[in-house]
């Protein structure tokens, strides 16, 4: 029988969701909560990829992307009854020395199948110049670059705004490449224009944080998909000459787009597993939320208390 114990729960990996799973799994309570959480992935994700193709079409006909791309060999993974790190072995297998000498990993998959638990873990695995790269924050600077023009021109922020010319300027302003001198140079995003001069590194956490800027994201991101795509392209590309192996999780969509022959899809066979894991998770999470760690090691186990917090939460 599976157990779930002090240890394993604190651990909140896929290691704790698979022994809930097991534990759980046959109790109508919690079937119908994971089939409930699969039917909301799916349904997320296939709303996602709509709204994510018309932006990329909208790039399209502004001429800023081709229509037609050809794309390298992806190699499919399985995820269902493996560990963490026999997902990271394997990839790292296929991969060879392309880590030694630099190079960027694109994954993409299902919500759900794991691929930033994989990320995650190759991370660690690779260690030293292993970085990942996300295009969240240059959305998030050309939300701010647009706020700002609109500000400065008296204008109310719409997407009508957001003319190709427009686009076209303010991504002018940004440059990837490295900041500072020395041992201390490091690879960032410098902004120059609209009264900035600074660098993303340095308002990641401040100014692009703020509720006018993150209100209009989805607006200028619907805009701005094949500019995002083409910038965070020649970026990867920098890293990776630099020696780095870069490591990129997106839509299928977007990652298209993106030269690399080290393509990875992560797969479950069976969806219904996706909602498995989600309920697993969120089970285990209040589960450890409520423990006293103080008396944490002394119970044997906290297989009842996964029960009763499924209740709770159904």
């Amino acid at each position: 029988m599976a157990t779930v114990t002090y240890e394993l729960l604190k651990r909140q990996d896929d290691r704790t969701s698979s022994t809930i799973i097991q534990l759980l799994t046959g109790n109508n309570t919690y079937d119908k909560m994971a089939k409930e959480a699969t039917d909301a992935i799916l349904t997320r994700d296939r709303e996602d990829d709509e709204k994510l193709a018309k932006g990329i079409q909208i790039s399209i006909d502004r001429g800023v992307i081709p229509s037609k791309i050809e794309v390298e060999p992806i190699t499919k993974v399985t995820t269902i009854g493996k560990k963490a790190d026999e997902v990271a072995d394997e990839i790292l297998a296929k991969l060879g020395d392309a880590v030694q000498k630099g190079c960027v990993v694109v994954f993409q998959g299902l919500s759900g199948t794991g691929k930033g638990t994989t990320v995650a873990k190759l991370k660690e695995k690779i260690g030293g110049k292993c970085v990942t790269w996300s295009n969240g924050n240059v959305f998030r600077t050309l939300t701010l670059l647009t706020v700002k023009h609109c500000e400065a021109n008296g204008k109310e922020f719409s997407a009508d705004v957001l003319t190709t010319e427009l686009i076209g300027d303010m991504v002018k302003m940004l440059t990837f490449g490295k900041v500072g001198e020395g041992d201390s140079a490091k690879f960032d995003i410098s902004i120059k224009g609209a009264g900035l001069d600074t660098t993303v590194g340095e308002i990641a956490s401040t100014l692009l944080q703020e509720p006018s800027i993150t209100k209009h994201i989805p607006t200028v991101a619907h805009q701005t998909q094949g500019d995002v795509i083409n910038f965070g392209g020649k970026a990867l590309g920098q890293l990776a000459e630099a020696g780095y192996t870069v490591l990129l999780e997106g839509r299928e969509q977007t990652v298209n787009y993106i030269r690399t022959p080290y393509r990875f899809e992560l797969v479950i066979p069976d969806t219904n597993i996706l909602g498995q894991r989600r309920a697993a998770q969120r089970i285990m999470a209040q589960v450890l939320k409520d423990v006293d760690a103080a008396e944490g090691e002394k119970r044997a186990d906290y297989n009842d208390d996964c029960v009763k917090m499924l209740e709770k939460l159904a």
